[in-house]
């Protein structure tokens, strides 16, 4: 009895250094607001998604006309260049000048047909010093560029096909990940309950286990059971004591896991409420409502698009490539005069033009661009294939959600039922072995029996969040609001 002792007083003890801490009621609600809003994987989801909105920012900005200032203050050069004389013979003679230059552009993609539109307007100084120097002007009031490939690869166009369906799938990949911290914080939470009951059950049980050993002492005294009962009582005792240490150790672990979770200080001490059963509020779901809900909702169709879009895409890209045509056609007017004035006098304007069709056709490459294009075409084939294997196993996933949901309440309400049940047992069993009428083996049982129960029942409504949280991702729907679910984009990307 003095182990006994001295083990309720360190437990005490312990008990009362944890008091001298900060300690905190939460709720399940609680932990899963603060999950969303404070928690390590929320920040890398909200990061993720900023990503993929300047991705489609940038994307956005391709369509807009792109202005640009091309300047050279100065350029300068003394030097002497290889020139050829009337004989044939060679000389070198002095170049020395200095340049300034500058342009304005404004170009545009053509998404219909995969060309840039530019249109430009420039000036250059040249002034040459030395003998005879003099300084000249060139200007370009205005000169309009078209580049236009010929049968080639209009990257712009698949741009506008598969960027808006990538942002989808960031915006919806968000609140999917939102949901599945809120099953994190939801396992996290319900570990630590767990870890609390069983901490809750080790203290009971060594309670009553002292108890029962004091009274099984006395009868042993008067004869009224045998050595052998009380040896098993004694191994109880024993086996009491240590599931305590146990317990008070997983406790500890499990309340650092949630803690560090939801980004809590280490001194802090997390008390968790058994929820409110969620069972009178929960609907019940139909495959195809959910499995609807699903392909709407769910970024995995969107990732489909966006994969099927990238397989076609690579395969326009590799036929384009066989062929190599391009169309360039500058129109303009420029000056050149001895005054920046008179450079940009209309008067003094002469056309510049420049058309310039490039083709190049592979005669004989052995196969090497009909390769490519099969390559592209397999490797289409393969992604298709893999694609219509996830979309199955996808809805099977669904159904599977759905069926295991639509079943927990009915588990929730048996385990609450056989708790109860089971608590009443023992403590009859408690009573009838004081008065001798049972022996300790079932007493034992009904011990077992109890904290069995009592875990599952927690367990069973771990299952049913879980089930739920599970088809709220899925299907990024609130069955009990009858609404979507949403975020602030806005603030994601700050």
């Amino acid at each position: 009895m003095k182990k006994t002792l001295s083990t309720i007083a360190i437990s005490l003890w312990l008990s009362a250094g944890l008091t001298a801490q900060d300690t905190i009621a939460i709720s399940l609600t609680d932990a899963i607001n603060r999950s969303v809003s404070n928690s390590v994987d929320a920040v890398v989801a909200r990061n993720q998604y900023k990503s993929s909105y300047w991705g489609y920012r940038t994307y956005k900005a391709e369509l807009l006309p792109e202005v640009t200032l091309n300047s050279t203050l100065p350029y300068y050069s003394k030097s002497y260049n290889q020139f050829q004389n009337t004989d044939g013979t060679y000389t070198y003679v002095s170049n020395d000048y200095s340049r300034i230059d500058g342009g304005l552009s404004i170009s545009q993609n053509i998404p219909l047909t995969g060309g840039i539109l530019s249109v430009e307007s420039s000036f250059e100084r040249l002034q040459q010093y030395g003998e005879g120097g003099s300084t000249r002007y060139m200007g370009i009031p205005a000169s309009v560029t078209l580049e236009q490939p010929i049968f080639g690869f209009n990257r712009v166009k698949w741009l506008q096909r598969i960027e808006p369906v990538k942002y989808k799938e960031a915006q919806q990949k968000l609140i999917g990940d939102m949901e599945e911290v809120s099953n994190t914080a939801i396992q996290y939470y319900f570990n630590l309950l767990l870890g609390q009951i069983n901490m809750e059950i080790a203290q009971q049980n060594l309670k009553n286990s002292e108890k029962l050993y004091t009274i099984a002492e006395a009868r042993r005294k008067i004869g009224q059971i045998s050595e052998n009962d009380l040896l098993q009582l004694k191994v109880s005792l024993l086996k009491a004591e240590s599931y305590l240490t146990d317990a008070q150790a997983s406790l500890n672990a499990r309340m650092f896991q949630l803690r560090s979770f939801l980004n809590y200080g280490e001194d802090l001490i997390l008390k968790p409420i058994i929820p409110e059963s969620l069972a009178s509020e929960l609907p019940v779901l139909s495959y195809a409502q959910v499995i609807a809900l699903a392909r709407e909702n769910n970024s995995f169709t969107r990732n489909i698009q966006k994969r099927m879009l990238e397989a076609n895409r690579d395969v326009s890209q590799a036929k384009a490539d066989r062929w190599n045509a391009k169309l360039f056609v500058s129109f303009g007017m420029s000056g050149q005069e001895d005054t920046f004035s008179r450079a940009f006098n209309s008067n003094n304007w002469r056309n510049n033009q420049i058309v310039n069709l490039g083709i190049k056709i592979p005669i004989l490459d052995w196969g090497k661009g009909k390769g490519k294009v099969k390559i592209a075409e397999a490797e289409r084939d393969v992604e298709n294939s893999r694609i219509e294997k996830e979309q199955m196993d996808f809805n099977q996933n669904v159904f599977l959600r759905v069926q295991n949901f639509n079943s927990q309440s009915k588990q929730l309400e048996l385990a609450k039922e056989t708790d109860k049940i089971a608590q009443q047992r023992y403590n009859t069993s408690i009573e009838a072995f004081v008065l001798g009428k049972i022996d300790v083996l079932n007493l034992n049982d009904s011990q077992s029996s109890k904290d069995e129960a009592r875990r599952n029942y927690i367990e069973q409504m771990y299952q049913l969040w879980s089930y739920y949280y599970q088809i709220r991702s899925l299907t990024l729907y609130d069955f009990i609001s009858d609404r979507e679910i949403s975020v602030d984009y806005e603030s994601a990307t700050k």
